[in-house]
């Protein structure tokens, strides 16, 4: 096994199954060594078992490849910790981290419990901080002792994120935060040899077989959001080609891989110090401003459809 990422180490965080597991099987098939991390819960983030790691780790030495199974809690600061040190003890350092763990609690905000939100921005959003903190230090003190890294941090946000979708304010809430997250580390760590980048994936998954517009999916349709198309962007930005690209969130579905670009001030103008005169200002800039975009990153209309291209 040898290519892209020959010799490279790799934490991968979710990595038991879906969209986790083909990035550590891509990943593993260009001669990366890899930590697989899995909790072994399910979708809600109950229960937890090693086997879906176990299995990953199996394929990858099936096929020649080197892996290790990892069952931390990602959302634990010390077990993440633990999850970084392993990576350096057994394979002698670490050059790149995915962070793809995740659950889901879909709730409309007026049903949702405050269980429901805590144990989602947990997962996601703390469950992406805490491995990032602990590898960057290790990079930091790496750098600082003349061993400058050409490291790699690819986390995972997500359309529901940067476009928004209903009932999953909390969802949404932490993918939003890990895309700003992902954009502010870029800059802490760029003079420590560390790019950090994000995807905003869409595959079928066990994760989004349930959801609107996934669940009524022909087979055509499910092979053509097959994760595998995830895994190829995320080999490509975890390799040394990929120097110089940081800061970015990438939208991915299927074979379609486009920049997000993010919030940029639109329309604006000067106000008084009356809040009374405000209101011609205030409908005149939301007025010339574009919509919100659609799920697939697309501007609509004011009929909440996607404009149409001339």
């Amino acid at each position: 096994m040898s290519g892209l990422v020959e010799g490279r180490v790799a934490v991968i965080t979710g990595a038991g199954r879906g969209i986790g597991r083909e990035h550590a099987l891509s990943l593993a098939s260009k001669g990366a060594k890899i930590v697989v991390n899995d909790l072994g819960g399910d979708v809600n983030g109950e229960g937890g078992e090693l086997s879906p790691a176990q299995s990953v780790v199996d394929e990858i030495e099936k096929l020649g490849g080197e892996a290790v199974v990892n069952g931390a809690n990602v959302a634990n600061y010390d077990e993440a910790g633990d999850m970084i040190q392993q990576a350096i003890d057994t394979f002698g350092g670490l050059d790149i981290l995915i962070n793809n763990a995740g659950i889901l609690r879909d709730r409309m905000v007026f049903k949702m419990e405050e269980s429901d939100w805590d144990a989602v921005i947990a997962v996601h959003l703390k469950g992406t901080f805490n491995p990032i903190s602990h590898a960057s230090k290790y990079w930091r003190e790496q750098s600082k002792a003349g061993n400058q890294p050409d490291a790699r941090i690819i986390n995972t946000s997500s359309p529901s994120g940067i476009y928004g979708n209903v009932g999953q304010s909390n969802y949404g809430a932490a993918k939003a935060g890990i895309a700003s997250m992902t954009t502010i580390i870029a800059m802490e760590l760029a003079n420590y040899g560390v790019t950090c980048n994000a995807i905003a994936p869409a595959a079928f998954t066990r994760m989004t077989e349930n959801l609107p517009g996934f669940s009524d999916l022909t087979e055509e349709q499910k092979g053509g959001m097959d994760p595998r198309w995830i895994a190829n962007v995320a080999t490509w930005l975890a390799s040394p080609e990929s120097a110089g690209i940081t800061g970015r969130v990438f939208d991915v579905v299927g074979d379609r891989v486009g920049v997000a670009e993010g919030w940029v001030l639109g329309p604006h103008g000067s106000q008084t110090d009356e809040p009374e005169e405000l209101g011609p200002l205030m409908k005149q800039i939301c007025n010339d401003a574009r919509l919100n975009s659609n799920m697939f990153g697309q501007p609509q209309d004011g009929n909440g459809r996607p404009h149409q291209n001339n």
